[in-house]
């Protein structure tokens, strides 16, 4: 059988099976879908709810009783960061939970579900690369100042660097090649966390439209 007339047979069947059923029956089946989709979108938000709560307790740790005083700082910080990205996450849940379960519209909750995630994603993104320079430059900054000589770090820097132009070069190319790891790393992460579930509840909202 030809690709074209498979294709054909496939539409009328399609069609067929369409307008064999209500539209209740029809509506039914496509909410179905779409919480069977937004279910998984919650699942990865509680996913990223429990690693935060996990870094919050191990940087917790660490600006506790860090050995170092720049590592207590450190570590301090951006306890009280990833307290403000949890925050953030269980307000989405919250509100991507109490979407899916209202009586309004489903259309116009995935919509707003959909546009919620997206500006998310993209902020989540922005964060990220912003805090590069960031923590480079914090944790610079702390250890050039830190009053205590950090006997790991010096062994390291006289084993591989014999001047300050070394030491600079090294820093640079450093925060270069960790820079375009994490900028395609956060890319696929987010895709496959988040973005395939917005790109199947698109799909469904388009369905949606055509029901």
């Amino acid at each position: 059988m030809e690709l074209d007339d498979f294709k054909a047979q496939l539409k009328h069947k399609l069609a067929n099976d369409h307008s064999g059923r209500s539209d209740a029956d029809l509506a039914a089946l496509l909410k179905g879908k779409t919480l069977s989709v937004v279910g998984k979108l919650k699942r990865s938000l509680w996913i990223e709810i429990l690693c935060c709560v996990l870094i919050i307790f191990g940087f917790g740790y660490l600006g506790f009783f860090g050995k170092y005083h720049s590592f207590r700082i450190y570590f301090s910080v951006f306890t009280f960061v990833s307290i403000g990205f949890l925050v953030l996450l269980i307000y989405l849940l919250r509100k991507t939970a109490l979407l899916s379960a209202t009586d309004q519209p489903v259309k116009s909750n995935l919509q707003t579900i959909v546009t919620t995630i997206e500006e998310f994603m993209k902020r989540y993104f922005q964060f990220t690369m912003a805090l590069i320079p960031i923590c480079f430059t914090f944790a610079f900054l702390l250890g050039y100042n830190e009053p205590e000589k950090i006997p790991e770090v010096d062994h390291y820097a006289k084993g591989l660097f014999s001047s300050a132009t070394q030491v600079i070069v090294f820093m640079v190319g450093y925060m270069v090649l960790l820079s375009v790891g994490i900028y395609y790393f956060t890319k696929w992460y987010l895709k496959k966390l988040y973005g395939n579930y917005i790109n199947q509840l698109k799909e469904c909202i388009a369905e949606l439209s055509e029901a």
